[in-house]
């Protein structure tokens, strides 16, 4: 089974979040069920830059006004196709955005390229000898495939689109629908029309033969008001099409026995070596040493991530007797908060700004704990990593966090399943209760210990989701 993923990111070529992960994982969960996995990404510098070796397997004379072509790679065993067209992807910021922060005022063009391309591939001798039995679409950035497919030469091709974060939609004003090169009709209720406006994610959903999100949980959440973003109604009337797949995690990549990155290799068996890491940890962030718990958090500092409600808990975490390090960057305000916290506990809370990869494999290895108080989450990555590295999770009860955590409550602890803290309601005094929770069971060596043991038996690998992405495949292609 030939399979056409398309994507906006994928990991290791460019990454700006936890799709990029999954993208660059699933393919090779995928081969022992017998399905070839191609990935199409769009040319950014940073992409082709890494590709050493690369061919010109497509060409397109007008994409958009402008020449493209297709040029097919491999690299880290992803099999590749990378849409080569500068006027839309060789710019110095980011994939979304400009060196100064801001969205590029063409992201519809850009992403409505990479849609389009894919559409295209989709169909008839777009690349000789090659042709998907089925286009797995990711995000809003992707989601016109399955539009462009249905008026294009792939409409009898099935499609799979996959919600990694419902509230991020790719509305644009009505002004854009003309450059979209779609008929009329499309801009109607049944296709992207939204509101008025152009709905990027909203046209995949309508016309996608199946919707998976990443975790079963959110599927449920995702069809409430609360968490539907406005698309709820729709996603009710297709809700039979509708499933939640939890995302897993690239197992050599993360991998305690044999990491790069960190100070001292550990396992199940060996987690006394945690404590070089932590050492480890201590010196980066310049953090005093002592015996309290260290607890971490990598994230973007954003009110969907509950970083307001972690700005109200730190003083609480070193009166304690804990110490807090902070990977991260989003919202000025909030930085500014939390660098205040860093300032005013120095040696107590250490934070670093933006992202670094090696950095956060170090603070998986090194720290007691893992802090996440996401107001909502279709999966999450860092408290599977946390899981893996023995660096017990504390978890808003929410999407995916509530599908990988087993909560430490007296009956898990005595079953002896228990994998971390979720705490609900989701505000500061939850977050600060669960945190509590923590600081009794760490003072407890062999509850802690358990915790972490439980926590690194746990497959969080993708070989369970491979399996059921494998099945959903099949039963479209079953249905014809």
């Amino acid at each position: 089974m030939n399979i056409l993923s398309v994507a906006s990111e994928v990991y290791p070529l460019v990454k700006t979040g936890g799709l990029a992960d999954v993208v660059g994982a699933l393919p090779a969960a995928l081969v022992p069920h017998g399905i070839r996995t191609r990935t199409l990404v769009p040319g950014y510098p940073a992409v082709l830059q890494k590709l050493k070796k690369k061919k010109k397997v497509a060409g397109f004379d007008n994409l958009f006004g402008h020449p493209a072509s297709v040029l097919g790679a491999e690299i880290d065993g992803l099999d590749l196709l990378v849409l080569d067209q500068p006027a839309l992807y060789a710019r110095d910021g980011g994939p979304y955005l400009d060196a100064t922060g801001r969205d590029y005022p063409d992201n519809f063009r850009r992403f409505a390229a990479l849609s389009l391309a894919a559409a295209e591939i989709a169909g008839d001798n777009v690349i000789p000898g090659w042709k998907p039995d089925i286009v797995h679409v990711h995000d809003w950035q992707t989601a016109l495939t399955p539009v462009y497919m249905h008026f294009g030469a792939a409409r009898d091709t099935p499609s799979v689109m996959t919600v990694h974060n419902i509230a991020f939609q790719g509305q644009f004003g009505a002004s854009i629908f003309p450059e979209l090169g779609l008929p009329p009709e499309a801009f109607s209720m049944q296709f992207v029309e939204y509101y008025g406006d152009v709905g990027f994610l909203k046209g995949g959903l309508q016309t996608a033969t199946a919707i998976t999100t990443v975790s079963p949980s959110y599927a449920q959440e995702i069809l409430t008001p609360e968490f539907g973003m406005g698309l709820d109604g729709l996603l009710a009337s297709r809700v039979t099409d509708l499933s939640g797949i939890v995302n897993g995690i690239d197992a050599d990549t993360w991998d305690p026995q044999k990491d790069p990155h960190i100070a001292r290799h550990f396992g199940n068996g060996t987690l006394k070596q945690r404590a070089v890491n932590r050492k480890a940890l201590e010196e980066r962030f310049a953090l005093e040493k002592g015996k309290g718990p260290i607890f971490c958090v990598v994230s973007r500092l954003t009110w969907q991530k509950g970083m307001d409600l972690l700005a109200e808990v730190v003083d609480d975490i070193v009166a304690l007797g804990g110490k807090l390090v902070i990977l991260g960057s989003g919202d000025a305000a909030l930085e500014g908060t939390l660098l205040a916290a860093a300032s005013r506990h120095r040696g107590h809370i250490g934070m670093v700004t933006g992202y670094d990869e090696a950095l956060s494999h170090l603070m998986q290895a090194g720290s007691d704990a893992i802090i996440i108080p996401s107001r909502f989450e279709p999966c999450g990555l860092t408290q599977l990593y946390g899981l893996r590295y023995g660096c017990v999770p504390i978890v808003a009860r929410t999407g995916g966090l509530a599908d990988t955590i087993i909560d430490a409550n007296e009956a898990a602890l005595s079953a002896k399943v228990a994998t971390g803290f979720q705490f609900a309601p989701i505000t500061a005094g939850g977050l600060r209760l669960a945190i509590r929770r923590a600081f009794r069971a760490y003072s407890e060596p062999k509850v802690w210990a358990r915790l972490q043991n439980q926590g690194m038996k746990s497959d969080v690998s993708w070989a369970k989701s491979a399996e059921r992405y494998a099945s959903l495949y099949s039963g479209l292609l079953a249905k014809g």
